[in-house]
C-alpha cells in the first residue's frame, strides 16, 4: 500500500450550466481570487486551473489588472493553465474544431508563460478514438481524464492508442476529479482517512502515490488547505502539493502495461450520460452550420482574397470552441443557457459567412452581372447542380446555361414567380410618396429598368439587371409632379417585374475553384452532356440510373442501387415515450410505440431532368405527454403530419431524405428506422478523423444503464445501408441488428431527473427545461441514404458525405452585364482515396512568410498516397500547434504518403 499522497487542488468550471454563463462567471471571478491570494501567501500552495483557458480569459476580462499576477505564478510553475481553450464534448464538434480548441488554447497560455502540457480531460461524456494521435501530433505526452474507460484498465493509468498507433500515457481518474475531497472532509483527521483511502484503492496504485484531485464544481479550495497538509504530513504520511503537470513528471514512477485503443465510451467506472447526443436537436445543427460555414468562408479567405481576415475568422472560431463545451453544446444547460448558446453560434456563423462572401466578391467583379459564380469548398472537381432566379423564357425558347468555354447544358425550371408586385390606385397628390420608396434605383428589391408614364397610369417595370440606359430620380421627380399637376384625380401606380424563374443548372467545377454560368433562353436546347443520365419522377417512384426508390403502401420507401443493393422499407418512423433527461433516455414502463400513420399521401413535386422530387406525407396521431406519474404515455392524441422529401439527383449515388414535422407532443423520441437485408453484428460512424466500429452492446458495470446508442458524424453505416448525416446525431442498432435507428428528436422537460429507471443518481437539480420539448417548432432533420453491398468503403462514403454536406457558393456577378465570362480557375486539388481534408487555410510565420495550410487525414486502416497539386514550391510539414518539423521542395505537386488513420498538416508557399 503507498504511503505517500500528492494532493492536486484545482477546481472544474463549467462555463455555463444550470445558469447562464455570466452568472457562472460572477462566481469564477471569486474563485480565481481566492486562489491568487492563497498562492500569494502560501510558497507551497499550487492550483490547477482546469486545463481549459477560457476559465482564465474570462477572468482577466474582469480583472485585467491581476494579468501579472497570473504570469507571475505561471512562470513559478505553481498556477498550471491550459492547455486547451475550452472543455468540449468532443463527440460534438468536428475534428478539426478539437485541434482549433487545442490550438487556440495553447497560444492563450504561451501568453502568460505557457501551457500545462497534459491533455487533461476530466469529464467530457466519453472521449474520440483520434484524441491519442491529436494530443502526440501537438507534442503532449499526458493525458488525464475519468469517464469511459473500460474494465480492463485495473491500475491508476494505461496506454491510450489511437487507431494510427500514436499513444499518450493516460492518468485513469477512476474515483473521479474529486477523489481527495472525502479525504479532507475533517481537517483534522485527514492522515488516518488517507490511510483508508489508499488501503481501499491499493490494487490501482502500486509503488505510485496516491493521486488525491483536491477540488470539485465551481469553489476554490479552502485557503487553509496547505496547512492542513503540513499537519497531516507531520503525522508520518507523506503529502505532497503539485499541480498535475508536476504529478504526472516527478512522481509517477510504475511502468503502465494496460493498452486501450480507440475510443472511450465505456460506463464501467462513470456514467458517460449518452442522452445528450439527441436532446435539443437546434443546437446540434447550429454547431454543423458553423463550423461548415467558417471552414468554407477560411477556404475562400485563402484561395481567392487579397485581404487577410483572420481576426474575423478567429472570433468565429472562437465563439465555436466556447460552444463546444461540455455542458453548452450538449443541451444540458436550462433554457437561457441554451438561447445564448444558440445565440452564440449564430454570431459565430454570421462572422464566418461575412468574410467568405466577401472573399467572393473579388472573383465575382469579373463575372458579368448576367451571369453567376460557382466557388467550390472541396479539394476535388466535381458536377453539381445549383438554384438560382434567372429571368423567364420567353414563349417558344427554353433556358440553357453557358459556361466559360462556350459549352450549353440544359436547365430544369423548377418554379416561375408572379410579375405584378403591386397594383394600387390612389389620388394624384400621392403620387409623391410613392417616390419616396425608391433607393436611387433600387425598388422593392430589385432595380428600375425603365417606366411608362402617361395621364392616370405610372408602370415601374424592374429587374434584377437592367437593360435599359440609365435612370435619373430627379428627372422622375420632375415628370411625375408635372403629370400629377396636369391630371389631379385617381392614378393607378403598376409595379411590374420581369417574368422570373428558379431555374437548376449543372456545373462542372474545378478543384478548390471557381467557374461561371449564363443562364440565356435559346429556340433550340442544349443537348444534355452525356455524363448524365436524367432523373425521372414516375407516381411513387424516382430513378437516375444510379439509384431508383419506390415508395410503398405505408410510406415507406425500397431504394435499390446499381449493384443490385435494395433496402426495403426505409423511413419507418417509430414514436415512444421518454420519461428520461437531458442526459439520459427512459421509457415509460408502460410505453406506446407509434408507428403506423394513419393516413398516406405521396405528390410528385419535380419530375426531371435533374432533379426530381416526392412528398410522402403521413399522419400520425402522438400521445401530448406523458401521464402524471410519467411511466405511461397520455391517452390524449394530437394528429402530427410529417412531411418526407425524396430527392434524387442526375449523377448522384443516394436518395437524399428530409423530414419535417410540427412538434406538439412532450415527453418522446421519434426514430427513423432503416432496415436491413440480413441482421448484422456492428457498424461504423465516422467523425472526429475516424470512423469507429461498434458492436450491438455498450460495456456496463456503473449506475447506468448502457444503452448501445452511439455518435454520428458525418456518416453511419450498418451492412449495406450508409447514411449520410447533416449534423452529429445519435444511432443505435436495434432489433438484434436487423434495423439502424437514427434519432430525429428528444423531448424531454428537465435537466436531471431525481430519480431514473435507467440512471443510478442524479446528473444534476431537477431543474424543469420547457425548452427542451421543442413544442410548437418545426422539427426538421436531412440525410441521404446510399445502398451500397460494400458498405462504407466501397460506396466512397467518405466523400459523398463531403459532398452531401459541402455545398458550392453561388453569387451573382458583379462585372458588365453581356461581357464575357472568365475562364474556370482551379485551387489546391487533393487526391487520394479515403483522405479527407478538415482544412484549408491562410497563415503567417514570422520567418518562413504567408503560406496555404492544409489537413489532411488517411479515413482508413490502409495506407493511401494523397496528391496535392497547386501553386506552390515548398511545403513544410508541421505539428497540429502549426511548429515546424521538415520542409520540402515540391513544384506544385506534393505527394504525401499517409499511413493508416494519420492526420498530416502542411503548409504550402
Amino acid at each position: 500500500m503507498s504511503n505517500s499522497a500528492v494532493f492536486v487542488p484545482h477546481f472544474h468550471w463549467d462555463r455555463e450550466w444550470y445558469e447562464p454563463f455570466q452568472v457562472f462567471r460572477h462566481r469564477l471571478v471569486t474563485a480565481l481570487d481566492t486562489v491568487l491570494e492563497t498562492a500569494e501567501a502560501n510558497p507551497d500552495f499550487r492550483f490547477t486551473v482546469d486545463g481549459q483557458m477560457a476559465a482564465v480569459e474570462d477572468y482577466l476580462e474582469m480583472r485585467p489588472e491581476n494579468r501579472d499576477r497570473v504570469a507571475a505564478l505561471v512562470g513559478e510553475g505553481r498556477l498550471a493553465i491550459g492547455p486547451w481553450l475550452i472543455l468540449l464534448d468532443e463527440f460534438l464538434c468536428s475534428g478539426e474544431t478539437i485541434v482549433r480548441n487545442l490550438r487556440m488554447g495553447w497560444a492563450a497560455a504561451a501568453r502568460l508563460g505557457g501551457a500545462m502540457p497534459i491533455g487533461y480531460l476530466p469529464d467530457m461524456f466519453g472521449h474520440v478514438a483520434q484524441m491519442p494521435q491529436i494530443l502526440a501530433r501537438a507534442g503532449i505526452e499526458h493525458a488525464a481524464l475519468w469517464r469511459g474507460v473500460p474494465g480492463s484498465v485495473e491500475g491508476h493509468a494505461f496506454r491510450w492508442r489511437a487507431p494510427d498507433g500514436s499513444e499518450v500515457r493516460t492518468e485513469f481518474l477512476f474515483d473521479g476529479y474529486d477523489n481527495g475531497l472525502d479525504v479532507l472532509l475533517v481537517p483534522d483527521r485527514i492522515g488516518r482517512a488517507l490511510g483508508d483511502y489508499a488501503e481501499m484503492t491499493a490494487d490501482r496504485w502500486g509503488a505510485d502515490p496516491v493521486l488525491a484531485m483536491a477540488g470539485t464544481d465551481h469553489n476554490a479550495p479552502d485557503p487553509r488547505l496547505a496547512a492542513w497538509l503540513r499537519q497531516a504530513s507531520g503525522e508520518g504520511r507523506a503529502i505532497t502539493m503539485a499541480t498535475l503537470d508536476e504529478y504526472l513528471r516527478e512522481h509517477v514512477r510504475d511502468e503502465v502495461a494496460a493498452v486501450v485503443t480507440g475510443e472511450l465510451r465505456s460506463h464501467v467506472r462513470g456514467n458517460i450520460l449518452p442522452g445528450v447526443l439527441s436532446v435539443r436537436l437546434g443546437l446540434k445543427q447550429r454547431m454543423a452550420v458553423a463550423e461548415r460555414t467558417v471552414d468554407h468562408a477560411e477556404r475562400m479567405n485563402a484561395l481567392w482574397s487579397r485581404r487577410d481576415d483572420s481576426p474575423f475568422l478567429s472570433l468565429a472560431w472562437h465563439k465555436i470552441i466556447e460552444s463546444t463545451a461540455h455542458d453548452s453544446v450538449v443541451g444540458s444547460g436550462t433554457d437561457e443557457t441554451c438561447d445564448q448558446v444558440a445565440a452564440r453560434l449564430a454570431e459565430a456563423a454570421q462572422t464566418a459567412r461575412a468574410v467568405r462572401d466577401a472573399a467572393l466578391t473579388e472573383p465575382a467583379g469579373l463575372v458579368p452581372s448576367d451571369g453567376h459564380l460557382v466557388a467550390n469548398p472541396l479539394p476535388f472537381e466535381r458536377t453539381t447542380l445549383v438554384e438560382v432566379e434567372v429571368a423567364a423564357p420567353p414563349a417558344g425558347t427554353r433556358l440553357v446555361a453557358t459556361a466559360a468555354d462556350g459549352s450549353a447544358h440544359p436547365v430544369q425550371l423548377v418554379s416561375e414567380a408572379p410579375t405584378v408586385l403591386s397594383d394600387e390606385r390612389m389620388d394624384a397628390s400621392r403620387l409623391e410618396r410613392v417616390l419616396r420608396r425608391i433607393h436611387r434605383r433600387e425598388l422593392f428589391g430589385r432595380l428600375i429598368d425603365h417606366y411608362d408614364l402617361s395621364p392616370g397610369s405610372l408602370v415601374f417595370h424592374l429587374a434584377e439587371v437592367p437593360s435599359g440606359g440609365p435612370f435619373d430620380l430627379l428627372i422622375l421627380r420632375k415628370e411625375v409632379a408635372a403629370a400629377a399637376a396636369a391630371h389631379p384625380g385617381e392614378w393607378r401606380v403598376l409595379t411590374l417585374e420581369e417574368a422570373r424563374a428558379t431555374a437548376l443548372v449543372p456545373v462542372r467545377v474545378p478543384a478548390s475553384g471557381l467557374a461561371s454560368f449564363r443562364v440565356e433562353p435559346r429556340e433550340t436546347p442544349a443537348a444534355a452532356p452525356a455524363s448524365y443520365a436524367p432523373s425521372t419522377a414516375a407516381d411513387r417512384t424516382l430513378s437516375n440510373g444510379l439509384v431508383e426508390v419506390t415508395v410503398g403502401a405505408d410510406g415507406t420507401l425500397d431504394i435499390a442501387g446499381a449493384d443490385g443493393t435494395v433496402l426495403r422499407g426505409v423511413g419507418r418512423l417509430v414514436d415512444g415515450g421518454d420519461r428520461g433527461d437531458s442526459y439520459n433516455y427512459a421509457p415509460p414502463a408502460h410505453d406506446v410505440l407509434v408507428q403506423d400513420p394513419a393516413e398516406i399521401t405521396v405528390a410528385v413535386v419535380e419530375d426531371g431532368p435533374l432533379r426530381s422530387r416526392l412528398r410522402v406525407t403521413r399522419l400520425y396521431a402522438w400521445p401530448v405527454a406523458l401521464s402524471g406519474d410519467r411511466d405511461l404515455r397520455d391517452g390524449r392524441t394530437v394528429p402530427t403530419p410529417v412531411e418526407t422529401l425524396v430527392e434524387v439527383r442526375a449523377g448522384e449515388p443516394f436518395v437524399r431524405v428530409s423530414t419535417s414535422f410540427l412538434n406538439q407532443s412532450a415527453d418522446h423520441r421519434l426514430r427513423f428506422h432503416v432496415p436491413l437485408p440480413e441482421p448484422v453484428t456492428t457498424s461504423s460512424s465516422a467523425g472526429q478523423f475516424a470512423v469507429t466500429e461498434r458492436g450491438l452492446t455498450a460495456e456496463g458495470g456503473w449506475g447506468e444503464y448502457p444503452l448501445p446508442t452511439f455518435p454520428a458524424g458525418t456518416f453511419v453505416s450498418a451492412g449495406p445501408a450508409t447514411v449520410l448525416l447533416d449534423h452529429s446525431s445519435e444511432y443505435e442498432l436495434v432489433g438484434d441488428g436487423s434495423e439502424l435507428a437514427i434519432t430525429l428528436l428528444r423531448a424531454i422537460g428537465s435537466i436531471s431527473v431525481n430519480i431514473h429507471p435507467l440512471r443510478d443518481e442524479p446528473a444534476a437539480s431537477e431543474i424543469p427545461v420547457p425548452g427542451a420539448q421543442d413544442l410548437g417548432m418545426r422539427v426538421e432533420n436531412r440525410f441521404a441514404v446510399v445502398p451500397s453491398a460494400t458498405g462504407w468503403r466501397g460506396a466512397d462514403a467518405v466523400a459523398l458525405a463531403e459532398e452531401f454536406r459541402g455545398d458550392v457558393l453561388v453569387t451573382r456577378g458583379t462585372g458588365p452585364a453581356g461581357g464575357q465570362l472568365p475562364a474556370d480557375a482551379a485551387g489546391l486539388r487533393v487526391d487520394g482515396q479515403d483522405v479527407l481534408v478538415s482544412s484549408i487555410r491562410r497563415v503567417t510565420d514570422d520567418e518562413f512568410g504567408n503560406g496555404t495550410e492544409v489537413r489532411l487525414t488517411a479515413m482508413r486502416d490502409s495506407a493511401v498516397t494523397a496528391r496535392v497539386t497547386g501553386a506552390f514550391s515548398e511545403a513544410t510539414t508541421v505539428d497540429l500547434l502549426g511548429r515546424p518539423l521538415s520542409r520540402t521542395e515540391a513544384a506544385n505537386e506534393l505527394e504525401l504518403a499517409l499511413g493508416p488513420w494519420e492526420i498530416r498538416t502542411v503548409v504550402l508557399r
